[in-house]
């Protein structure tokens, strides 16, 4: 199926996301997922660009089967304003409920009637969070999720860096100027506690060479997703996959698997890429 791509400003706050949005040039009753929307939410200091172009390839790619996708910027990332650094967890959340709402009611007469939401490593946790608290999030599929938000980014920056700014209140990393209060605030929520307030259906995939976010994280996430009284969990360990899914085989494995789900979610029968 054809589909345009378009870039959008969101307005949050005082300044604007920035998103793309992938959608069927034709919207047509008949195809099970024209009225699904595929959030993509990314990782910590990345972009909805993503490593080796994993967001634009995986847009790209799902949009043939006929839903929309919608991926974005969280502020000071990409081409997003703001300061990520400045915030914390709890505005990764507040500006994913934004967009969540901006796709659920968007311009154009294509307003979504299910959305699902798609987060990678730490979007994965700023997405079970997310899920927890509206209602409107239908589905979950998680890419390599962050399981302890505190633990997890205090390794990736490392020990000294944390350091740093408990003792000067910020430290650099990478380019981006992270505050104490960004560390602070990721003590403040629980991805895998949360896990089980949400009742929809979820797919988790992880690499089996990921050295960012340990394999690990997969299982703990579908424990905390089994023990749910209501919703379906399916899982798959992507052979050669690291964090970001960048060896050619790993990468097709990974959207076809995504695909073929969100067929099926859809009821669907879309042929999985």
């Amino acid at each position: 199926m054809r589909y345009v791509e378009r870039s959008v400003r969101i307005p949050f706050d005082q300044y604007e996301l920035a998103a793309t949005i992938h959608e069927p040039e034709l919207v047509r009753k008949v195809d099970s997922l024209a009225d699904t929307t595929l959030l993509i939410c990314h990782g910590f200091v990345g972009n909805r660009i993503g490593v080796d172009r994993l967001f634009v390839k995986a847009a790209r790619d799902l949009a043939v089967s006929g839903l929309t996708v919608v991926r974005f910027d969280y502020g000071g990332c990409g081409e997003s304003e703001g300061d990520y650094g400045a915030g914390g967890l709890e505005l990764l959340v507040r500006q994913t409920r934004e967009v969540l709402a901006y796709v659920r009611c968007r311009e154009q007469g294509r307003a979504a009637r299910r959305v699902i939401l798609l987060g990678h490593s730490l979007g994965g946790a700023v997405s079970v969070i997310t899920a927890s608290l509206e209602q409107s999030v239908d589905g979950l599929i998680l890419w390599a999720p962050v399981p302890r938000p505190f633990e997890d980014i205090v390794r990736i920056v490392g020990e000294q860096g944390y350091e740093e700014a408990v003792q000067y209140g910020r430290t650099d990393h990478r380019g981006y100027s992270l505050q104490e209060t960004f560390f602070q605030s990721l003590h403040a929520y629980d991805p895998l506690q949360q896990a089980g307030q949400f009742d929809g259906d979820v797919l988790l995939l992880h690499g089996n060479r990921d050295e960012v976010i340990p394999l690990d994280s997969l299982f703990h996430y579908e424990r905390e997703f089994r023990l749910r009284k209501s919703g379906h969990c399916e899982t798959e360990i992507i052979v050669r996959g690291d964090h970001t899914f960048s060896a050619q085989d790993a990468y097709q494995r990974l959207v076809g698997r995504t695909s073929s789900w969100l067929s099926v979610f859809a009821g669907s029968e879309t042929v999985a890429i």
